[in-house]
């Protein structure tokens, strides 16, 4: 499994730094997330992405993808009844799946809960189509960019949409498109699911619908850092056969994010060693 590092944790430093710190701990991949980046991601161009391939190279890391998509600019939506917002937002999702391709990503990870809720429209109901309108767009692109779109089931505290893998997996099925999937976020699963997450990952990795995983305490640290333990989720990962990325993506940096970075890959390390 290669670990990547969702490079927000490490947002205070320039993004060389970024590389060269998480590098420094073991990291082989950082997970970019494109509001560090710049204000407004759609302006970042693909000699910029090309640019932040070529350090993570430098520093002997791939970048696994992107993640945090609509944080900036502020306003959008996929579920929205107003066509203008739902258009801005599609011309950026196409535009990171674009951006993705070019630092040489695999996958992109669409959380951003707030831009998702069904309140933002006339009805649930219209606000499920709406959604699922953009799903079936983005999943042409990303089809034709070679990368994979990862709908993220996050808890009810963050979002009313999309809250279970089930519910994930309901929604790659009706897209169907090998481009486009679901995924697990540790924290999120145990907050939302009654299955644990070693389970979860035994149910549904087998039938690919899951296209990545993303680890994290359900205190919102890192692994290592909580009560929650990984052991199971990794030999979970190893038995079915994942040899991938695997993100680690805290909210919390407590004492800072560079030693809750390294907390996380030292942690880690430690479990991976003793899988059986």
């Amino acid at each position: 499994m290669l670990l990547s590092l969702c490079n927000e944790v490490l947002r205070d430093y320039p993004f060389p730094d970024q590389c060269r710190i998480a590098a420094a701990l073991g990291y082989k991949g950082l997970e970019v997330a494109p509001f560090t980046l710049g204000d407004d991601p759609m302006a970042l161009t693909d000699a910029d992405a090309e640019e932040c391939r070529r350090i993570a190279e430098d520093h002997g890391l791939v970048i696994t993808g992107l993640h945090w998509l609509l944080v900036a600019p502020p306003g959008l939506s996929i579920t929205t009844d107003d066509l203008s917002v739902r258009t801005q937002t599609l011309s950026l999702m196409e535009h990171l799946i674009s951006l993705c391709a070019r630092m040489n990503g695999s996958v992109l990870v669409h959380g951003s809960p707030a831009q998702r809720l069904l309140s933002q429209a006339s009805s649930p109901e219209v606000a499920r189509d709406n959604a699922m309108d953009c799903f079936g767009r983005v999943a042409s692109w990303a089809r034709a960019a070679g990368v994979t779109y990862c709908i993220e089931p996050l808890s009810p505290n963050q979002t009313d949409f999309i809250n279970t893998v089930e519910e994930g997996a309901e929604i790659v099925t009706a897209v169907n498109s090998p481009a486009f999937k679901t995924m697990i976020d540790t924290a999120s699963a145990g907050l939302a699911e009654e299955d644990p997450v070693d389970a979860l990952i035994r149910k549904w990795w087998p039938g690919g619908k899951i296209g990545h995983i993303q680890v994290n305490d359900t205190n919102q640290r890192a692994p290592g850092q909580g009560d929650d333990e990984f052991s199971p989720i990794f030999q979970a990962l190893k038995d079915v056969g994942h040899d991938g990325v695997v993100a680690v993506e805290p909210f919390v940096y407590e004492p800072d994010g560079a030693t809750t970075a390294a907390v996380a890959a030292g942690y880690i390390r430690g479990v991976m060693e003793n899988l059986v």
